[in-house]
């Protein structure tokens, strides 16, 4: 492959989105992802989840609402085929749970499990926290893209930082927050988009180190509150809000707790890591 060659498709990878990945997919649950969308020697985690949740979206069938994904990620992905295998664990009157396992070579590197369920009538009803007041977007540092020092599958995202220290400036807090949309705001929000855009920040717990070390997530579990097509449908990708606070930390793991607000301030996600910290 020629320079000019390798080049064109470096810009194709960069024009591309989560959305766009998502739907190379075949029926067999067979996707090659592209190059520019690591984060270290892996695949950026929020693609892979949005792949599985994609390959288990076209095993159920139904449009149900998701309510929740857990996701453990088992092995680095690279660049290359994926192949995804979902099934349908159970379909119960207003519930169906799925699961889906990525493989590369033979090799298992994420598992994902589902819940989607039709809305009830409950007598229970507690309103969603308020989003935080961050200064607006236009007026926060904008998260450049430094190749070769950011992970590269940042570069198809748009940072504002609004709240909490920078990675590695030897903060004594492990929160941070601001505003995030895709690089490409011109489509809709799917999905599979948005759990690139909970997924794209770093690990709240970067801020408190003071040099840079690698940090990876170990499991993840997202719940989507209410029906998130409400939230997504004709929806542009407009800029979203952030807040990720770390609630525990020792031994080389982290537990923190994120949320995502759209961009009429109603509650979307909420989302919780078990982060790897190798420092």
């Amino acid at each position: 492959m020629g320079l000019n060659e390798n080049r064109i498709n470096k810009q194709k990878a960069v024009m591309m989105t989560v959305t766009n990945i998502v739907e190379l997919m075949d029926k067999q649950g067979l996707v090659n992802i592209p190059t520019g969308w690591t984060q270290g020697r892996a695949v950026f985690g929020g693609l892979i989840a949005a792949l599985m949740y994609r390959a288990l979206e076209q095993c159920i069938g139904e449009p149900l609402p998701v309510r929740s994904l857990t996701v453990s990620f088992v092995a680095p992905a690279v660049a290359g085929d994926l192949l995804c295998e979902a099934e349908v664990l159970r379909r119960g009157k207003s519930v169906t749970q799925g699961q889906c396992r990525a493989l590369q070579n033979g090799q298992v590197v994420a598992v994902l499990l589902a819940s989607f369920g039709a809305a009830r009538t409950s007598l229970v009803a507690v309103e969603p926290s308020l989003p935080p007041v961050f200064k607006a977007p236009d007026e926060c540092f904008s998260l450049p893209f430094i190749e070769g020092m950011t992970p590269e599958f940042t570069r198809h995202y748009a940072f504002r930082w609004g709240h909490g220290a920078m990675p590695f400036s030897g903060a004594d807090r492990a929160d941070i927050g601001g505003w995030i949309r895709p690089q490409e705001s011109d489509q809709p929000v799917s999905v599979a988009e948005l759990l690139g855009l909970v997924d794209a920040w770093p690990p709240a717990v970067l801020p408190m180190l003071k040099v840079p070390a690698p940090a990876s997530s170990l499991t993840w579990t997202i719940e989507f509150v209410g029906d998130i097509h409400s939230h997504t449908q004709g929806l542009p990708a407009g800029w979203w809000q952030y807040l990720a606070e770390t609630e525990y930390a020792a031994d080389g793991y982290v537990h923190t707790r994120a949320r995502l607000w759209d961009q009429a301030g109603a509650l979307v996600a909420i989302s919780r890591q078990t982060v790897t910290v190798f420092a």
